[in-house]
């Protein structure tokens, strides 16, 4: 079925709180140098609330909105994350490019801990994550061959490079479902699979990102190799967290140098995710369905 402009859009009220860019840090990025914060707001959403209150602000000239992926104090698991409520708080606040910072460990010799990696596929093995806006009555299949924006991709690699920070543009990243790291059965299986990163959280948010229509990329931070690896000394946690730390310092650097590159506008197929997306008949979509998807489908009328 088809999907038509609607010749009537809705107008946020002028107390709502805006941004344009959403930054979700993981592990180890809690707050974002440079990021200057003027409030914090606690949303509530269709879908439950967010991990914790957004901080707005302005980052390098932009007004940005920063939410920490696992609540304040790292107290959510990858798995308990309300990642719905997250994706709908970005967009109630006018978000339209978020960019996403975790960390992930390598699967491949060639990608070592402290290197960053921009991917642009992922890989879904995650189990009864909540990963749709659309059910209960409506349906909606939108496209996802590329789950990333190229646009973003390209803007996170080029600021790494001009930064002289060792990145891999491209590569896939598996989503497990943790909090368990890998077996090392799982681990060699994934390897012959030919991944690049692995990680728990990112695809979840991609697909919910698509969705509301909103342009998304990752930045990720690799801290180790996952158990694959043999090396004659097991790497150590005190290990880990040092290169975590190394890398959470580049990643504020690349999203700073990152924010000036990006085009002022979004040419991208990833704002109109949902123009032929809805297949349900008009009619039978239940009206509970339409008042929690309102803000989704306000620029579309069947």
């Amino acid at each position: 079925m088809s999907v038509t402009t609607s010749k009537r859009r809705k107008t946020p009220s002028k107390k709502t709180p805006r941004a344009a860019l959403g930054i979700i840090g993981g592990s180890g990025l809690y707050d974002m140098e440079g990021f200057k914060a003027e409030r914090t707001v606690a949303l509530r959403t269709p879908f439950g609330a967010p991990s914790g209150p957004l901080t707005l602000g302005s980052f390098q000239g932009m007004d940005a909105a920063f939410l920490a992926r696992h609540g304040a104090g790292h107290r959510l698991s990858p798995s308990e994350i309300n990642y719905r409520a997250n994706i709908h708080a970005m967009k109630q606040l006018g978000v339209e490019r978020i960019l996403s910072v975790s960390a992930v460990g390598s699967m491949k010799e060639t990608i070592h801990p402290g290197d960053l990696v921009v991917p642009d596929q992922f890989y879904d093995r995650t189990r009864g994550r909540r990963s749709t806006f659309f059910e209960g009555g409506i349906v909606a299949h939108v496209a996802f061959a590329d789950p990333v924006c190229p646009a973003l991709t390209t803007a996170l690699a080029d600021a790494c490079r001009r930064l002289g920070v060792a990145v891999h543009r491209g590569g896939a990243y598996l989503c497990m479902e943790g909090p368990q790291f890998s077996t090392r059965a799982e681990s060699l299986i994934y390897r012959q699979w030919g991944v690049d990163i692995i990680g728990m959280t990112n695809v979840t948010e991609a697909k919910l990102a698509r969705e509301a229509e909103i342009c998304y990329a990752t930045l990720a931070l690799v801290t180790d190799y996952d158990c694959w690896h043999h090396e004659e000394s097991p790497v150590t946690v005190e290990a880990v967290i040092k290169i975590l730390q190394d890398n959470v310092a580049k990643a504020k650097r690349v999203l700073a140098a990152t924010i000036p590159s990006l085009p002022a506008d979004r040419a991208c197929a990833c704002k109109d995710a949902l123009r032929h997306a809805v297949i349900s008949a008009p009619a039978a979509v239940p009206a509970r369905a339409k008042a929690r998807l309102a803000l989704l489908l306000s620029r579309w009328e069947r």
